[in-house]
C-alpha cells in the first residue's frame, strides 16, 4: 500500500509539471501574439511616399463638344506588356448617359485615344475599375443611381454588360434599396472580393464564388468614416492591391461635409477584412483623388483621376 500511495504521489507531481509545462508554454504564446500584434504594420514608402509630375495633367476632357467634353469619377489603367491601357468615363451633359472611353500610351504620360467615339454606351458606367482574369477583361462599374454593375471584354474595346451586381446580407437577404456604389474587385484562390460602399459612407465587403451572388462578409463597413478628420464625411475604396504579404487599400475620402474636396489615401490589411489607416494619410489631397497604383520597375506609379488625370512618381524619381 505504502508504495502504491509513493507510485500515485509521483503521477500527480508528473502530471502537474506536465500541466505547469503548458500552461507556460500557452503564456509564451499569448505574449508572443501580443508582441506580433503590437507590431508596427507597415507602410513601405514606394507605396505612399510620391512628388507630383510637373507637366501635368497627363489626360482630361477634351474642352470641347465632344462626349468626352469632361471626365470624371474614377477611371482606370492596366500596364500590359509594356503598353498603358486606360479606361475613363466621359460626358458633355449631365442629363446624357455616361459613356465609357480608352485611350492608350507606350510612356505613360502622351495618351492617345482609341476613337473619337465612346467604346461604350449602351448602359451608363461611370467609376469603373478594370481586371483580368485568364483572357477575360472584368470591369466593376457604376451605373445610373449608383448601383454597381459588371461588364466584361476579351480585347478591352468590346463590352459586354451583365447587369446589377446582386448583393446580399449576411443572412442572404437582398440589400436595402439605395445605392451600392465604387465597386473594386480582387480576385484570390478562386474567390471574388467585392468593396463597395453605399452613399460613401463606409466601405462594405462582399464575396462570390460565380459572379452571380455577393454575400456580405459582415454587415457593417470594413472600412468606417473617421473618426480622423480627413475622412470623416465619405470614403470609397479604388483599388486593393498585395505587396509583401500584405493588403492594400487604396481610397478615397473628403474632410468637409459638403464634399467640396476629396483626398487619396491608403490602409492595410492581412485579411481583407480588418484594416487599419496610415498614420500620415492623406498622401494626396486638394482634390487628388481616385488614386490608382501602376507598377513602374520595381516601384510604382501613383495616377489620380477626378476630374483630370494626374500623374506622381515616386519620391527622388524625376518628375520633368
Amino acid at each position: 500500500m505504502k508504495s502504491l500511495a509513493i507510485s500515485l504521489i509521483a503521477i500527480l507531481l508528473i502530471c502537474s509539471c506536465q500541466q505547469k509545462k503548458i500552461k507556460n508554454t500557452e503564456n509564451s504564446d499569448a505574449s508572443l501574439k501580443d508582441t506580433i500584434d503590437k507590431e508596427a504594420i507597415p507602410f513601405p514608402e514606394e507605396l505612399v511616399k510620391f512628388e507630383t509630375y510637373t507637366e501635368n495633367p497627363v489626360f482630361k476632357g477634351t474642352g470641347e463638344t465632344t462626349w468626352d467634353q469632361n471626365i470624371r469619377e474614377r477611371g482606370y489603367i492596366l500596364k500590359e506588356d509594356e503598353i498603358y491601357h486606360m479606361w475613363y468615363t466621359g460626358v458633355n451633359s449631365e442629363n446624357e448617359p455616361l459613356a465609357l472611353g480608352y485611350a492608350t500610351s507606350t510612356d505613360g504620360i502622351s495618351w492617345k485615344r482609341y476613337s473619337d467615339k465612346p467604346i461604350f454606351n449602351d448602359s451608363w458606367t461611370e467609376d469603373m475599375m478594370v481586371i483580368k482574369v485568364d483572357d477575360t477583361y472584368q470591369m466593376f462599374a457604376e451605373g445610373k443611381g449608383d448601383i454597381a454593375h459588371r461588364l466584361s471584354s476579351k480585347n478591352r474595346i468590346n463590352w459586354e454588360d451583365h447587369g446589377s451586381l446582386d448583393i446580399r446580407t449576411t443572412n442572404g437577404d437582398p440589400l436595402s434599396e439605395g445605392a451600392y456604389g465604387t465597386p473594386t474587385v480582387w480576385r484570390e484562390n478562386n474567390l471574388w472580393y467585392l468593396f463597395y460602399e453605399r452613399g460613401d459612407l463606409g466601405i462594405w465587403l462582399a464575396t462570390s464564388e460565380d459572379l452571380n451572388i455577393w454575400t456580405n462578409v459582415q454587415d457593417d463597413p470594413v472600412i468606417a468614416m473617421g473618426p480622423e478628420n480627413y475622412d470623416q464625411y465619405g470614403v470609397a475604396v479604388n483599388q486593393i492591391i498585395k505587396y509583401k504579404g500584405w493588403y492594400y487599400a487604396y481610397y478615397h475620402s473628403t474632410a468637409f461635409k459638403d464634399w467640396h474636396e476629396w483626398s487619396t489615401n491608403v490602409a492595410a490589411s492581412k485579411d481583407l477584412i480588418h484594416w487599419t489607416k496610415y498614420d500620415e494619410n492623406p498622401i494626396m489631397g486638394e482634390n487628388k483623388s481616385s488614386g490608382i497604383l501602376v507598377p513602374d520597375g520595381d516601384k510604382f506609379r501613383l495616377y489620380t483621376m477626378h476630374d483630370k488625370v494626374e500623374l506622381h512618381y515616386p519620391v527622388g524619381e524625376t518628375t520633368n
